[in-house]
């Protein structure tokens, strides 16, 4: 045999073994996850946006869909919203278009209940954490999402309100920001609507997850099938300064 063929095959189990031990540590992290330490990242996450972010500005574009029809909206609405911690939300529109009754009746009950669920001492029963929620990792380890390497969990509110969500959250598995939220809301949130399909998506805006993408489903007597897309861009945040 020459000597470059056994040198060749001599190499071949090493390097197999070498890819088996990178692997390995790879593949480690994901195996060994305890839900706890998990859960506890996505708690100090939260609370370390709470503590540095005092405020933002963003453009938020909606749109609203009828029956099966996502092409071409019935009414949209650009606002800029304002946020700031110690008053909550406010709006100011910048365009409107489409039906009239759609953008009272739709658009005009979801800015007030965005509004009155960000003023303060109500934003709190909002908060993704294990206050508001019971939450369990999935198994599965790590999953791409977004390009992002993330953790899987369930989302089971403590009781039943408009604003929480009975569904899955994906978090960063490095620091256990949020990246999406998707389930169903766990109330309704008004009188002519049932409960509402949603899936959140956020990123890191000066490294804070902020919402980027939303889409929401919900049935009325009154509208039938609707379905609500909102883009969020032009983030602008005021962080606390450092004391």
């Amino acid at each position: 045999m020459p000597i470059g063929s056994a040198k060749r095959q001599r190499r071949i189990p090493f390097t197999a073994a070498c890819v088996a031990a990178f692997l390995g540590t790879m593949l480690a992290p994901a195996q060994s996850l305890d839900s706890a330490s998990v859960i506890q990242r996505v708690n100090a996450a939260v609370k370390a946006r709470i503590d540095n972010v005092a405020g933002y500005t963003d453009t938020e574009h909606y749109a609203v869909y009828r029956n099966k029809d996502e092409v071409h909206p019935v009414a949209e609405m650009t606002v800029l919203t304002t946020y700031r911690q110690d008053s909550g939300k406010s709006y100011t529109i910048i365009s409107q278009t489409g039906s009239a009754i759609v953008q009272k009746l739709v658009l005009g009950t979801i800015l007030d209940n965005e509004k009155h669920l960000n003023e303060p001492g109500i934003r709190e029963k909002a908060w993704i954490t294990t206050a508001n929620y019971v939450m369990t990792l999935k198994p599965g380890g790590v999953q791409m999402l977004d390009g992002r390497r993330c953790l899987a969990l369930t989302l089971v509110p403590r009781r039943r309100a408009s604003f929480l969500i009975d569904g899955t959250l994906w978090v960063d598995s490095m620091d256990g920001s949020i990246v999406q939220v998707q389930g169903t809301t766990s109330g309704s949130s008004s009188l002519v609507s049932g409960p509402t399909q949603i899936t959140r998506q956020y990123s890191n805006v000066d490294g804070f997850p902020e919402a980027t993408r939303l889409r929401g489903v919900s049935e009325s007597f009154m509208f039938g099938r609707t379905i609500v897309k909102v883009d969020y861009r032009d983030y602008h945040i005021q962080l606390r300064p450092n004391l």
